[in-house]
């Protein structure tokens, strides 16, 4: 989620029901936080609590180091990213790679839980590929040192993203520990995520991808949870409203040229999840070059879409 989970969709999605909202992932190496994206990443301005940072790094006193200086900024969740599988990452022999050595995994998660005074939380993966699904023994590192909470995804590093998640580990993590457990992966419809949470008895599920153009998927997940029932949809009004102020909040955050940029996949994503006609519409938002224009634009075609069409071929609600 790096690159999506910036300041703006936290705030959105914590609007829309996400119980907790965690930051880009952040370096452990503070030489590289004084570049502009470092820094607007470690920016919680209005954020509501309790606010998590996400750290990634090898080294264990670097990483308390970090977690403290984050503590210090105002973070009130530090968690511990073993989950990542990108290249760039796992070279570093970061993410997902610290699988592959369970004394290192310890050493790093008992040296920040004793730096710092908030609750230290964990993300991994399965394990590093599916002949070392060891999942089940970090987990029992992970609350043997103080991990408050531990969330799974249902692949292997070496899956990345292809095939299915599965759930069978995740239970049986759920089964030899007592820390709270989140589920991740494939989850994308509420049905979905009842399902999960009654295949491994976990006490929640975290949501990445599904939550891509669709923020409200929170409150859609919620209420079925909570209730067993579907919740209302949104007005089309609603949506454009939710869409139009993501846009002012990432305007704002970034500036004129990167707002621009960021907000292109965003409104992407938003294109595909409601326009029938969304390549073209996509094409004409990709296009604009100034933040007023690509608002302007955004808002004639979401204005046409509440309208059911009725002012111009903008696009309709697909399917």
């Amino acid at each position: 989620m790096a690159g999506v989970t910036d300041r703006p969709f936290r705030i959105l999605c914590r609007k829309l029901g996400a119980g907790l909202a965690a930051s880009e992932m952040l370096t452990s190496d503070t030489r590289l936080w004084s570049t502009p994206k470092s820094r607007l990443r470690m920016s919680h301005e209005g954020e509501p609590e309790p606010r998590v940072v996400q750290l990634a790094g090898s080294d264990s006193q670097a990483l308390a180091e970090a977690a403290r200086l984050n503590v210090d900024l105002g973070a009130q969740i530090i968690d511990l990213n073993m989950g990542c599988p990108a290249k760039k990452v796992c070279g570093k022999l970061c993410g997902s790679a610290l699988l592959r050595d369970e004394p290192l995994v310890a050493r790093i998660l008992e040296t920040v839980v004793n730096a710092v005074g908030v609750p230290v939380t964990l993300k991994i993966r399965t394990g590093w590929d599916r002949n070392n699904r060891n999942g089940v023994q970090i987990a029992r590192i992970a609350e043997a040192s103080g991990i408050k909470a531990l969330a799974v995804h249902g692949r292997t590093r070496a899956d990345f993203y292809e095939g299915e998640a599965e759930y069978e580990t995740i239970r049986n993590i759920k089964s030899v520990v007592g820390i709270p457990i989140f589920a991740n992966g494939d989850i994308e419809t509420p049905q979905k995520a009842r399902e999960v949470l009654d295949f491994t008895g976990a006490d929640g599920v975290m949501l990445g991808r599904a939550s891509h153009g669709a923020p409200w998927i929170f409150r859609s997940v919620n209420t079925y949870v909570e209730a067993g029932i579907t919740a209302p949809p949104l007005s089309r009004a609603e949506v454009r409203d939710i869409i139009l102020g993501h846009l002012g909040s990432l305007y704002a955050f970034y500036g004129e040229d990167t707002g621009v940029r960021i907000a292109r996949k965003h409104l992407g994503w938003y294109c595909e999840q409601l326009l029938a006609d969304s390549a073209r519409i996509r094409r004409s938002l990709m296009a604009a070059s100034t933040t007023s224009a690509q608002f302007a634009l955004a808002h004639d075609h979401l204005e046409d879409w509440v309208d059911g069409g009725l002012r111009g071929p903008a696009g309709t609600l697909a399917a």
